[in-house]
């Protein structure tokens, strides 16, 4: 076998002698052979460490692929790879131990992308984004908002308000508009027409508020869209000219909403200060400042485990200002916000990528949630917000309601307030 070898080496010394005229010597040529082959053995090494981006990820990469070999192999069934890798995959999001981030196979991400299109109640139009940056008109309900504006399937839509949507991801975009909804904004077409559309007259109100028997004035809020802060406001202001002595906020079951709404109302609430704060990865903030101006009444806000993302922010400010008092159940620690990314196969990750932050920077999710100063259960959720018709009664309760939650803050309020 060497002897084989030294002859093809040997043959190949003469053939390269031939073509350019030199001589090599047998042992130089081996050499030669043996450095050119390392150097390509490097350079695949190098480029293939380069692409699954360095050491750990290659390892990591070829454990994997060990696992499916042996699996592939040894397995007493046929194994489905297809199946294997998008578990694989979504076990990996998994092991962050996030419940709010999770892995889409391309199947999954394209029923996603369908549900989040249709994500515009209000206006009444689906929308999806298209290569060109802009977004593409999917359909329009007959009789809503878009439709009267003039919107039709098949627009490309290029800004929202002036605001080019073309370095918008859908989530940013769906936030944008989200955030327009309480009136009038205008839409503008690829061609340059621009539409204006009018959400007033189809949008539901936010706040429902009532005076109680007890004197205090009880404000429901459903959730922190556009207006909800107008609307809360709006709500205490009548409230206060029927002379109340004290406050009560509801959000439990409030899913949450918008930043800027949340802002405005504790804006209004409380004195001047940070009420909340946004963080990155990288640990670089915004924060959302409130002037001096406030409201000051003794003052329950109601939780519960249907809290969710930004009224658990404005419980947890009202918390730390020491402004209100906190009854209920600890709410769901879901105060993260994700971001959905596209991955090459058509799959997608939606992955949490900033946290909110209480004024005193305390991360409500990895904290579990807002813990009531007051822990409270409803045995009757149903009765959740109800006290028409209540009498007050010696202890100033809502004494015909199930809503033991709201009873109790009631009674603590008409304790507070006299």
């Amino acid at each position: 076998m060497k002897k084989i070898f030294r002859r093809f080496l040997a043959s190949v010394g003469h053939a390269l002698s031939r073509l350019f005229n030199f001589g090599i010597p047998l042992k130089v040529m081996l050499i030669a052979c043996i450095l050119i082959g390392g150097l390509a053995v490097g350079l695949t090494y190098s480029k293939m460490m380069k692409k699954v981006g360095g050491k750990e990820d290659y390892e990591e990469a070829m454990r994997y692929i060990e696992i499916k070999d042996k699996v592939c192999e040894n397995y007493i069934d046929e194994a489905d790879r297809e199946k294997m890798g998008q578990s694989a995959a979504g076990a990996m999001i998994a092991g962050l131990g996030d419940k709010w981030s999770y892995y889409m196979s391309p199947d999954e991400y394209k029923s996603y992308k369908l549900s989040s299109a249709n994500d515009y109640s209000g206006i009444g139009m689906s929308i999806a984004k298209e290569e060109n940056g802009s977004f593409r008109v999917i359909s329009v309900n007959p009789g809503s908002a878009a439709a009267e504006a003039g919107v039709s399937s098949g627009m490309l839509l290029s800004a929202v308000d002036g605001q080019s949507l073309r370095d918008l991801s859908e989530d940013s975009a769906r936030t944008l508009i989200r955030s327009k909804l309480n009136g009038k904004f205008t839409l503008t077409v690829a061609n340059g027409d621009e539409l204006t559309v009018d959400c007033s007259r189809s949008r539901q109100k936010a706040v429902n508020y009532r005076k109680e028997k007890t004197d205090a004035g009880y404000v429901q809020i459903f959730n922190f869209e556009a207006g909800s802060a107008e609307e809360a406001e709006a709500a205490i202001e009548a409230l206060l000219e029927q002379n109340i002595v004290a406050l009560c906020i509801d959000v439990r079951g409030n899913p949450g909403g918008l930043a800027e709404e949340v802002r405005l109302f504790l804006d209004y609430l409380l004195p001047s200060g940070p009420v909340f704060f946004t963080a990155d990865r990288n640990g670089k903030e915004i924060a959302y400042e409130s002037d001096s101006m406030c409201i000051q009444l003794p003052t329950v806000v109601l939780v519960n485990t249907e809290t969710f993302a930004e009224a658990e922010v404005f419980a947890a400010a009202m918390q730390e200002y020491g402004w209100a008092t906190i009854f209920g159940e600890t709410t769901t620690g879901s105060t993260r916000d994700q971001e959905t990314i596209e991955l090459s196969d058509g799959g997608a990750i939606r992955l949490s990528t900033r946290t909110y932050l209480t004024p005193n920077r305390v991360d409500i999710s990895a904290k579990g949630g807002v813990v009531p100063d007051m822990i409270v259960y409803n045995s009757d959720p149903s009765s959740t917000g109800t006290t028409l018709g209540t009498t007050g009664g010696e202890q100033g309760t809502a004494s015909v309601s199930n809503d033991e939650q709201l009873m109790s803050a009631l009674t603590f309020l008409s304790k507070t307030g006299a």
